[in-house]
């Protein structure tokens, strides 16, 4: 039998998967930086048992990857953001995370409670 505890670390991962997979590939600029963070926490609250989300477009990693390009915007990968999220299923609140480590975008459940 899956507890609720497990079940809310499930949706977890489901809503980290779907912002990632849904939003990476993304053009990007810093003049489209904040809206598209409000784009990207707004389509994720919208799914179930998701209580809020914080995403957080990295200007000065941004602004580097510009310098060398010819570019004015780049494709949106995880180490031009942070994101923070919490669940609530049944009780069970979940917090996680996603931050570059090691040059990976790591998704981490920061607590269950």
């Amino acid at each position: 039998m899956v507890t609720d505890p497990q079940t809310a670390c499930f949706e977890a991962g489901i809503k980290f998967g779907t912002l990632y997979h849904q939003f990476a590939g993304t053009p990007v600029s810093p003049d489209s930086a904040r809206s598209l963070e409000r784009a990207m926490a707004e389509a994720i609250e919208n799914q179930p048992y998701c209580e809020s989300v914080s995403v957080h477009i990295l200007d000065g990693a941004l602004e580097a990857e510009l310098a060398e390009s010819a570019a004015d915007y780049t494709e949106l990968t995880g180490r031009f953001m942070e994101v923070e999220m919490e669940i609530d299923y049944e009780g069970v609140r979940v917090r996680t995370r996603m931050e570059m480590e090691d040059g990976y975008p790591l998704m981490e459940l920061v607590s269950v409670e």
